[in-house]
């Protein structure tokens, strides 16, 4: 690799993580905004979108000009062509943030409601595997990052048992329907934040590996 090369692939994986920084302490304020009633916090999110869309548009165009002018091979090639992918999914965690911030900025105009479901643990385990798809990603870590593929079952899991329950919450009390609803997209959103932290992780498996792990149940690991 020339050193060129080698310092332009450098400062791409620190803008990717950077990014990644960025993306995970919007997705904490979103879930605190909701769960603390803080529209503050919930409109800092908002704001540091634009942010966060303009960081993704450089890693991909730097990526881009890297791979038209230095034409990697092997694990370099490997490294740009995940990155391009993880970048896309940072995004999307992204503005899933900001949805849950709005629900949060939405639901506080109503009375306070108690989720019919835990509602912070189901965060806090999403969260927790966007960091160490994150993890995975610095280290290098297949191992940590078949941890994460099998953390998306409990979430899919946690997410259709939420659903039953808010439609029980909604049979025994109907005039609460829209923030109940609310709540369930919420669910929704947390849920798909941990498929992108799947992605993700499975790109980090196709970086070290070489091996593509999408729809192969070996490369889940019990949980």
């Amino acid at each position: 690799m020339s050193q060129h090369l080698l310092r332009e692939i450098t400062r791409v994986k620190q803008q990717i993580l950077t990014l990644g920084a960025e993306v995970e302490d919007a997705l904490r304020q979103a879930v605190a905004s909701l769960i603390s009633r803080n529209t503050e916090q919930a409109k800092r999110v908002l704001s540091a979108d634009t942010e966060i869309d303009q960081h993704e548009v450089d890693i991909e165009e730097d990526c881009l000009k890297i791979l038209a002018l230095h034409q990697p091979v092997a694990i370099d090639l490997r490294f740009l062509i995940a990155v391009l992918k993880i970048n896309n999914d940072l995004e999307r965690i992204g503005d899933l943030a900001v949805n849950i911030a709005e629900r949060s900025l939405s639901l506080s105009l109503q009375p306070p409601i108690a989720p019919p479901f835990d509602l912070a643990l189901m965060a806090e385990r999403v969260q927790g595997m966007v960091h160490r798809s994150l993890d995975a990603l610095v280290d290098m870590n297949t191992a940590l990052a078949r941890q994460v593929l099998a953390d998306d079952d409990l979430i899919d899991s946690a997410h259709r048992q939420m659903y039953d329950r808010v439609k029980e919450a909604i049979r025994k009390d109907t005039s609460r329907t829209d923030e109940l609803i609310q709540l369930l997209t919420v669910s929704r959103y947390l849920e798909r934040v941990a498929d992108h932290a799947t992605n993700i992780a499975e790109d980090v498996i196709y970086l070290v590996d070489g091996q593509i792990a999408r729809h192969r149940p070996e490369n889940h690991v019990e949980s």
